[in-house]
């Protein structure tokens, strides 16, 4: 059983847990994601680490309402238990010196994009941090994105903080102004993760991206998660999540990620009528 140390509501379906998981926290590394488990009979789901501390067994994770199980997981207050907390899983990112390099976070991306961040700026690089959501509201980890960038631009759909507009508006004015940018690295939904590729592309720069996939056992057994990477086939739970951005089948990937989108419904629907729960325990 894992316990919940602290618990922070960061904006209305948004939630940050750290986690007592000492075994993770000794292991993990930037990249790397765990799968949990509310219950004994509950769903498995992959969450990428937002952060972890060794000294004393932490490890965060940062979630958005989005079905049933996450819905449940927002119910659970400071001092609940978890029925399983999994990992290290995947593999950890591949951080060396490159010179300059771009982090692009979308939405709870924002969360899985700062240890790598943390990590490129340790290993000596000069690190540019674009973050982007819809409203001011969902723009999470400023500050601790902020002390581990040489540049932060915020973008937000509707203007209301940073700049008007998408990442990609705030990456391609980078593109067109440094061109010593040698490495990206982008995190987000899906057609954020593909555009932004598709922007690299334009301007020959490498780019890596963290692919969130439907996941069960997380060992490369049940093979949901699979994809194909340059005309291969791979597990996002093993041979990832990150990958070459270029090589992604993007069509495929984001296909396969809304096959199960009515069941998820119907099983949503159903917690929220039969059982549901009263999110009052937040500190």
């Amino acid at each position: 059983m894992y316990r919940i140390h602290k618990k922070t509501k960061l904006y209305q379906d948004m939630y940050s847990m750290w986690i007592e998981a000492s075994e993770v926290a000794k292991k993990v590394q930037a990249g790397q994601f765990v799968i949990l488990m509310t219950r004994e009979k509950g769903e498995r789901i992959p969450l990428t680490v937002a952060d972890f501390d060794r000294n004393r067994g932490l490890v965060q994770i940062v979630f958005q309402v989005v079905g049933k199980t996450t819905d449940e997981l927002s119910c659970f207050g400071e001092g609940d238990y978890l029925y399983s907390f999994i990992g290290p899983l995947g593999r950890k990112s591949e951080i060396d010196y490159f010179g300059t390099v771009v982090v692009v976070g979308g939405g709870t991306g924002i969360a899985c994009i700062y240890p790598i961040a943390r990590n490129l700026k340790e290993a000596g690089n000069r690190v540019i941090a674009i973050l982007g959501a819809r409203t001011k509201e969902l723009i999470i980890m400023e500050e601790e994105l902020r002390k581990v960038s040489d540049e932060l631009i915020i973008t937000t759909d509707d203007g209301s903080y940073g700049r008007k507009g998408l990442v990609t508006n705030a990456l391609q004015e980078k593109l067109d102004q440094d061109t010593s940018i040698r490495k990206i690295w982008a995190i987000g939904p899906p057609i954020m993760m593909k555009v932004t590729t598709d922007l690299a592309r334009l301007y020959s720069v490498a780019i890596v991206v963290s692919l969130n996939t439907i996941m069960v056992d997380g060992t490369g057994m049940c093979g949901s998660c699979r994809v194909s990477i340059g005309g291969e086939t791979k597990f996002v739970c093993t041979d990832g999540p990150e990958f070459d951005g270029y090589l992604v089948n993007w069509e495929e990937f984001i296909h396969r990620n809304y096959r199960y989108c009515t069941e998820e419904e119907v099983a949503w629907q159903h917690y929220r009528e039969k059982i549901g729960c009263i999110r009052d325990k937040e500190n």
